[in-house]
């Protein structure tokens, strides 16, 4: 009988992570372990270390106490640069070419990663037209679906969304809650909504103040947050 293949590598591993800036801790002691084609949300108010936690992940900061590996490998080593290449980062700040059309957007993406792209079909599967006006005068919900045809363009192994909701009106976050839930890969999302995110996650890390307070399931987050904080603010967890 052959020998078992070996479990693949999780995704995210973090072990007392923490990073600070200046005399500042943005978010301290975090262990996160992800396994392949797992969803977590990093819920948390505004402030609470969300956006920092995960611009680390992705490896646009370094953590200043801790260890991170990604793919089962330390993203500081030679090599990392492959790892970034499996990760695509869903920021609320767009990052888009302003004066170019959607499609020119993905082929720019797409030359600067080097790699092909049939822009025309992202742009249908996140329900886009191939329009050749500048996306300056699309709506927000618009650019957000532009991002998520980016990060399929990439196929990414792992998707880091980071507060996807902002700005968008109830239909725009109806369209992008229904992306995000068809992407492949591992997702982790942090948000200050919970409304929208606890049903597109298994599991769940609640930060306040940059400290883990509670960690579980996604479903049960919101009577979390409400047994820590019975006075807190109730629009966070809608």
């Amino acid at each position: 009988m052959p020998d078992a293949l070996p479990a693949p590598a999780p995704v995210v591993e973090a072990v007392d992570l923490s990073r600070r800036f200046g005399g500042r801790w943005a978010y301290a002691r975090v262990d996160l372990r992800v396994e392949p084609g797992e969803r977590v949300l990093v819920f948390g108010a505004n402030g609470s270390g969300k956006t920092t936690l995960l611009r680390t992940l992705s490896t646009l900061l370094r953590p200043s106490h801790g260890t991170l590996r990604l793919f089962g490998q330390d993203p500081s080593r030679p090599g990392g640069e492959a790892l970034r290449r499996r990760i695509g980062f869903l920021s609320h700040q767009p990052g888009l070419y302003e004066d170019l059309s959607g499609a020119d957007n993905l082929r720019v993406f797409a030359r600067l990663a080097g790699r092909p792209v049939d822009a025309a079909a992202l742009l249908a599967r996140v329900g886009l037209d191939a329009r050749p006006e500048p996306i300056r005068a699309w709506s927000a919900g618009m650019r957000k679906r532009l991002q998520i045809a980016a990060l399929l363009g990439q196929s990414p192994d792992l998707i880091l969304a980071d507060e996807p909701f902002t700005a968008l009106d109830p239909e725009g976050v109806h369209q992008v809650v229904a992306l995000l839930a068809a992407l492949p890969g591992t997702l982790i999302l942090s948000t200050h909504n919970l409304a929208r995110a606890a049903s597109l996650c298994g599991r769940a890390l609640l930060l306040d103040a940059g400290v883990p307070r509670w960690s579980g399931p996604a479903a049960q987050v919101t009577a979390a947050w409400a047994a820590l904080f019975p006075q807190g603010d109730a629009e966070a967890a809608e």
